[in-house]
């Protein structure tokens, strides 16, 4: 083994030794804006900091509740150092989300992602999903710009044997973020098929409990009350299962609410938590966030929320 290999090798067995654990409580993290409407990355990285003070397993930024599609190509870039350099040195792992408009796209923020060497990437499918070929081509070209962990997120018609045969072809393939017909029973179908792929769900983890039961590696919720989530993680993995229904079901009024008002809901809660200094939304929804929303939102979060 000459010099060049030597040194890779030892690079590669450190990467590995440090390795964190891709499981459990990974929240979406939400996108801070300034009072001018600009891309707060100061904010961005006190919310990392405060995620991980809450105990969750990991963070992933930028996906659908962080309203990637309403960021700038350089908003996405700096966003993402902005991510790491929060977490560096702190337990939470970092999936940072790759997904663009079209393949060149993907593949440039992957690039990106392999340069600042996330615990893990993820990627949302191209905007033609029907088109298992088109976005078998697409996952593959992100697989081949960045060698670190890759999360397929389904959606759609994206059957389990699809990503199955995905999982065959890109060697970094080892998680799916399954959000593709019947949750519950997919999450039992890959236990069955597939066990050597960890399932992650989303949809606020409305389902959590069952999930958990069908063997599902974690959850993808919003990251305003991840304390919460924890706190049911931890009851489940200690084998409290009614001490983790009650807490879930705070967690359930906090979903409720959140579905209703949407994600100006989210930032208005981790407002009162002095993690965010307004609740600007590039998105829809925040004309709708009145008084009376606020109020509710306050009142259930109070109700909610841990105490210590």
């Amino acid at each position: 083994m000459n010099r060049r290999h030597f040194l890779f090798a030892c690079a590669a067995a450190a990467l590995r030794a440090e390795a964190k654990p891709l499981k459990g409580i990974f929240p979406i993290v939400q996108t801070p804006y300034t009072g001018s409407n600009h891309l707060d990355t100061e904010t961005l990285g006190i919310e990392i900091q405060f995620l991980d003070r809450c105990g969750v397993h990991g963070v992933v930024w930028p996906q659908l509740a962080s309203e990637w599609s309403e960021l700038t190509p350089d908003e996405r870039m700096d966003g993402a150092a902005a991510v790491m350099d929060a977490a560096k040195g702190r337990r939470v792992a970092v999936v940072l989300g790759v997904q663009g408009p079209d393949q060149e796209a993907a593949v440039r923020y992957a690039r990106h992602a392999a340069k600042l060497g996330p615990d893990a990437i993820i990627a949302l499918p191209p905007r033609d999903a029907a088109n298992l070929d088109r976005v078998a081509g697409y996952y593959r070209a992100i697989g081949k710009a960045c060698g670190r962990p890759l999360f397929v997120q389904t959606i759609g018609n994206m059957p389990i044997d699809f990503v199955r045969r995905l999982a065959r072809d890109i060697s970094t393939l080892r998680f799916v973020k399954d959000e593709a017909g019947h949750t519950l029973s997919r999450i039992s179908e890959y236990s069955r098929v597939a066990p050597e792929l960890g399932v992650f769900t989303g949809a606020h983890g409305r389902t959590l409990l069952d999930e958990l039961e069908r063997g599902a590696s974690g959850t993808m919720p919003a990251s305003a009350f991840g304390d919460l989530y924890v706190k049911v993680w931890d009851l489940w993995q200690a084998g409290k299962r009614e001490a983790a229904m009650e807490v879930f079901s705070r967690v359930a009024l906090l979903v409720h609410q959140m579905q209703a008002y949407g994600l100006p809901a989210l930032k208005y809660i981790l407002h009162l938590r002095g993690v965010f200094p307004n609740w600007r939304c590039r998105g829809k929804g925040e004309d709708h966030f009145d008084s009376a929303a606020e109020r509710s939102v306050r009142e259930t979060y109070e109700f909610a929320r841990l105490k210590s």
